[in-house]
């Protein structure tokens, strides 16, 4: 008996569904999809319980015969496709024909549709991927499709859905995607018999974001104006770098209409900045690529989120190109003189400066101070002379020895590091990584942490699986100082915020922190407090300049916490660089034939500087 057979048409269905249908947000995809290509002008979508009781996507557009109907949910019945040749001009968002019956075979499925010549329309009834029903019914011209009780035939792939408010979430990113691609199509989103948004036909792609994004967002855009490649042009808006965030969901692509993700079109975004993103950071940005079918094959993913394109270097090449020009009209409308700001000079605070003798036959040169850039007078002491001052007397560290004497600051390298001295050594401290572990340790030791009320609650705009996340963690981020709420229309009330933390822009801290916890993943629903913790601790430690006073007073606090060495992901705060270490780094140094070891060390470290006029120090 032979052990390979051909599947039933049912499993098979329901086998396709598992690439097509991943959730309802796939569901909300495909009908809506299906919707534009019947030229819709309003699109209606309806969902119970995240999509899992009830779809119901209805639209005005050309709606079918009876004959139709029932081809629709054959397997492989499309009306995009006849030859092989037309794979290669797609311009339509569906094509395969695999969607309608994969659907209806995972659901109990209702198909009601009538075209614009047709008396009566046509109600088809499937459920599990079995016709039920077939008769007439009456409807306006168009199509309503029912998708109700998802994957009750399935249960293993229904009990890993998450909870309502979540797929609720993901649903109206999907629908906000395809309402921005068509502007000129009006889109209603109903949840659980609410109203969530109704956004009018427009005239312009700006009209439609600005109805997204809200009017304060929608001001700060710049425009890329349309730009023609080789076989594409592009068009499109962005966000300052102010406005970049982590990860690329505020970055959305439309090709020829289709929502995409291409990482190449992404980094020619990037690069249009030239260098004025932070590391980890991406533009926020809205781009429209219209490109000839045949340079691109958008039948490489299940879900047709990724595509290939022929020449994804110069289309990256052209983004750049735009958006860099965009940026150049911006700053240059602003009209605002550009402000160079220096980094803080912190210049060595030293007795005097010493300087060794070069032998007569080489011929001296002035030395030039980095710091001053003018020129020192020389004076040539003989290298006797050189002698280190009495070193003073330092104690060994200890948790009962106060911290001033303890250590001896030193400098502040680069205004990032602290450099301080011990009795060992030298030691290289991170005010960042110490004021993480003294705030996570603050919030973790706390029930509750103290909040400052705002005098006038600030309002937050974000996206639906933002406000999810936040709206989930409310409890978790009212006990850290945050109290937020819903103020409606996927806005964040925030009323509070940490009353220990020092926050200049609480706008700013809040989206940030928000970027982290979806980054998160899994480890914030598990343990939320303790993931809110380390984000917020991680981005307290940007907030404090590192000054002479505020470093020791910082790590008296540090050494008060259990683990003062370490930060909360591991990283050191103190690093120490011991006098053995160092004598062995720098070995013994040769000048001219004279031999100098730690005595030059010694000299450096009592604040003296030692300099050479013939450049021949030999290691």
């Amino acid at each position: 008996m032979p052990l390979i057979k051909i599947m039933p048409d049912q499993l098979a269905s329901q086998v396709a569904a598992g690439e097509v249908v991943e959730r309802p947000a796939s569901v909300v995809k495909e009908l809506v999809e299906n919707a534009l290509d019947a030229q819709a002008h309003e699109i209606t979508v309806e969902i119970e319980r995240g999509g899992v009781a009830l779809i119901r996507v209805t639209d005005d557009g050309k709606g079918m015969d009876r004959e139709d109907a029932l081809l629709c949910l054959e397997r492989h019945a499309t009306s995009k496709l006849r030859i092989s040749s037309d794979l290669g001009s797609i311009l339509t968002l569906g094509f395969r024909g695999e969607a309608l019956p994969s659907i209806a075979s995972v659901s109990r499925f209702r198909l009601l549709t009538r075209d614009r010549e047709s008396v009566a329309a046509s109600e088809i009834q499937v459920e599990g991927g079995v016709l039920r029903d077939v008769r007439d019914a009456g409807c306006a011209p168009g199509t309503c499709m029912e998708v109700r009780q998802l994957f009750y035939n399935m249960p293993a792939r229904r009990k890993f859905l998450k909870t309502p408010v979540t797929e609720s979430a993901h649903v109206e990113h999907e629908i906000r995607l395809h309402a921005m691609a068509y502007h000129e199509v009006r889109f209603r989103f109903v949840r659980d018999g609410a109203e969530v948004f109704d956004l009018p036909s427009v005239q312009r792609r700006s009209d439609r974001l600005r109805h997204m994004l809200g009017t304060e967002t929608a001001g700060d855009l710049i425009e890329i104006p349309t730009f023609r490649g080789r076989g594409f042009t592009l068009s499109g808006f962005l966000l300052s770098a102010s406005h970049a965030r982590k990860g690329r969901k505020h970055q959305c692509l439309f090709l020829n209409g289709r929502p995409i993700e291409d990482p190449a079109v992404s980094r020619g975004i990037s690069e249009g900045f030239k260098g004025g993103l932070s590391d980890g950071q991406n533009p926020a940005a809205w781009l429209w690529i219209e490109m000839d079918p045949s340079l691109v094959d958008v039948n490489v993913h299940p879900a047709k989120r990724e595509v290939r394109f022929q020449n994804a270097v110069d289309l990256r090449e052209g983004c750049a190109h735009a958006v860099s020009q965009a940026l150049q009209a911006w700053h240059d409308a602003r009209s605002l003189p550009v402000r160079l700001v220096e980094a803080k000079s912190f210049a060595p605070m030293l007795p005097r400066e010493v300087v060794v003798a070069a032998p007569a036959s080489v011929t001296p040169r002035a030395w030039v101070s980095p710091a001053k850039q003018t020129a020192l007078p020389l004076v040539d002491v003989p290298i006797e002379a050189v002698v280190a001052p009495k070193e003073a007397t330092l104690v060994t560290s200890s948790a009962a020895v106060p911290v001033r004497e303890r250590f001896r600051f030193l400098e502040i390298l680069l205004g990032r590091f602290v450099l301080l001295e011990s009795a060992d050594g030298l030691v290289l401290f991170d005010p960042r990584a110490a004021r993480e572990r003294i705030v996570y340790e603050e919030l973790r030791s706390s029930l509750e942490m103290e909040s400052q009320a705002l005098l006038v609650p600030l309002l937050v705009n974000v996206e639906p699986r933002e406000h999810e996340l936040a709206m989930r963690h409310a409890a978790t981020l009212h006990g850290v100082g945050w109290d937020i709420g819903d103020f409606g229309s996927g806005t964040i009330q925030i009323r509070s915020v940490p009353a220990f933390l020092e926050i200049a822009d609480p706008l700013e801290f809040f989206r940030e922190m928000l970027d982290d916890l979806l980054a998160g993943g899994a480890a914030v629903a598990h343990q939320p407090r303790e993931k809110l913790a380390r984000i917020i601790a991680r981005r307290a430690g940007l907030l404090q300049v590192a000054e002479s006073r505020s470093c020791m007073e910082l790590l008296q606090r540090l050494f008060a916490c259990d683990l003062p060495y370490c930060a909360a992901d591991g990283r050191p705060t103190l690093t120490e660089f011991s006098l053995r270490e160092l004598e062995r780094r720098f070995g013994k140094w040769r000048i001219r034939g004279a031999i100098f070891s730690s005595r030059l060390y010694e000299c450096c470290r009592n604040g003296w500087i030692i300099h050479c006029r013939c450049e021949e120090w030999i290691l």
